[in-house]
């Protein structure tokens, strides 16, 4: 039984880990070329948007408030309605990327003046061609969203969360081909030839997708109809969704206002060390959340609080197993890891130092943002969508004041400090919230197998700052190799000789 609760989350794990092996590879590609330059900034802010809207109407919104109402039609044979409420749910997903495609690149100048207030008259510019460019792919996006509603609900979760590495192999492809194979482009004609590679890798992302979706879905017939209870009951339970994930997706948006007024290299800094601070979160807090989102969504319709304790008190105590290390690691040798993806071309060891600030910044909050995907999830399953919404309100508005207070004197990790104090305030209250509904979700064996994880954390910590000393190379990834290998050899015996209970699974 506990070996197949893992089974799921490791499938979600292995397709981000694919997806995000290629995004650090298309991420040192683009530092090769930009660093932290003018047109890295602008692409930054002008895929913030995109994102925002992508994250806001698809992906974990939809399926937050799809899949529970699709896997209990399931769950009780009601194949024909399940098929009924997909078709429905698509349409309307199609209509809503279509009109939202079109305005968006209508209003490319004024969403580029809202994202990045600070930059000048060039970078501006630039940003405002690249939105153009990039807001359809928005549309697109959402359409993956509903492909992974579908795919998680039926239980196949790998090839959902592995496709966005086509999206990444097309932006490598657009700065390889156009930087040095065809064309030589450099600065701003090669940034607008990745804008193009975005935009058609977001479309091959949806291609690879379809065909197990439409399979899994049966005969797929358009539909805008939602006089069905199921799709109001999807639609009811994704606005207060939306609007939670807007609330998040503002604070964002925030950070990158905020890092315009800090001169060039700021936003450019943020997304790079978002970049690496998100690893973590998407191969184990995402893996986890997503998988349990369905079975927690059949423990509520079975009507059974005790499985839905468990289920949530076992990600809870994965999650944390996985997720404290990285934080510890990245916090205290993430200059080693800037250094191995980025310090390469345009990209300097003084760009390392800045990003590893920021990226220590954002370590901190790690556990908080991570844990808070399974809590939200259970929330979601009992059909209690508003609860994330109040409590995100509350935490984002804490996170943009922090954040502003703390540029002044840290400038970007002060940003990403704001947003890192910020989290563990919404991870408390989702847990006080949800706990009235489940019971005490941490008790004695989960608590002591956390502290247990905290423990070798620390060790692998002194064992990664007492090799660094004795590398003799000054070559970045070999330094990296040796102490970040120094550290996950310390953690992982650590753990085991501790029996941990995941460290035994893990490792048997």
């Amino acid at each position: 039984m506990k070996a197949e609760r893992g089974r799921p989350a490791a499938r979600v794990a292995a397709g981000i880990f694919l997806a995000r092996v290629l995004g650090l590879i298309r991420e040192r590609v683009f530092a090769f070329y930009f660093g932290a330059g003018h047109e890295a900034d602008a692409y930054r802010a002008a895929l913030k948007i995109p994102n925002v809207i992508r994250n806001l109407l698809g992906e974990g919104t939809l399926s937050a408030s799809f899949i529970p109402v699709y896997a209990a039609l399931l769950q009780q044979g009601e194949r024909e309605a399940a098929r009924q409420l997909a078709s429905t749910i698509a349409s309307l997903v199609v209509v809503v990327a279509v009109a939202g495609a079109f305005l968006g690149s209508l209003l490319a100048p004024v969403i580029t003046d809202f994202v990045a207030p600070g930059f000048d008259q060039p970078a501006r510019d630039l940003t405002a061609t690249l939105v153009r460019i990039m807001f359809p792919m928005t549309g697109v996006m959402i359409l993956s969203g509903w492909c992974l509603g579908v795919l998680n609900t039926h239980r196949r979760f790998f090839l959902s969360y592995a496709a966005p590495a086509v999206w990444n192999i097309a932006q490598i492809a657009a700065l390889i081909g156009f930087g040095s194979w065809l064309a030589g482009w450099t600065g701003e004609r090669l940034v607008i030839a990745l804008a193009w590679g975005a935009l058609v890798g977001s479309v091959l992302q949806v291609l690879v997708q379809l065909p197990a979706t439409l399979k899994l879905v049966g005969a797929f017939r358009w539909s805008l109809s939602i006089g069905t209870a199921e799709s109001r009951r999807v639609i009811r339970a994704w606005v207060p969704v939306m609007i939670g994930a807007g609330v998040w997706q503002i604070s964002s948006v925030i950070d990158t206002q905020l890092g315009s007024l800090l001169g060039m290299g700021a936003v450019a800094s943020l997304g790079y060390a978002q970049l690496i601070a998100v690893l973590p979160t998407s191969l184990f807090g995402i893996s986890i959340a997503a998988a349990a989102l369905p079975e927690l969504s059949r423990d509520a319709a079975a009507a059974s609080p005790e499985a839905t304790r468990e289920r949530l008190a076992v990600g809870a105590r994965r999650v944390a197993f996985f997720v404290i290390p990285s934080a510890f690691a990245l916090a205290a040798l993430g200059i080693h890891a800037v250094g191995a993806l980025y310090q390469t071309g345009s990209f300097d060891v003084t760009q390392s130092q800045v990003v590893a600030g920021v990226l220590a910044a954002y370590a901190i909050g790690l556990p908080a943002q991570s844990s808070v995907r399974l809590l939200t999830s259970g929330h979601y399953a009992l059909g209690d969508t508003r609860t994330p919404v109040r409590i995100a309100m509350g935490t984002v508005i804490l996170a943009a004041g922090l954040a502003f207070l703390l540029m002044r004197p840290f400038g970007a990790a002060g940003i990403a400090l704001g947003s890192a104090i910020a989290a563990y305030l919404n991870l408390s209250l989702n847990y006080i919230f949800l706990e009235r509904r489940t019971g005490a979700i941490l008790q004695a064996p989960e608590r002591k197998a956390i502290a247990l994880t905290v423990v070798a954390s620390l060790a692998a910590v002194a064992a990664g700052v007492l090799v660094e000393p004795l590398v003799a190379t000054e070559h970045v990834i070999l330094r990296a190799a040796a102490t970040l290998g120094a550290f996950g050899v310390v953690y992982l015996a650590g753990v085991r000789s501790l029996k941990h209970p995941d460290a035994l699974q893990l490792l048997g």
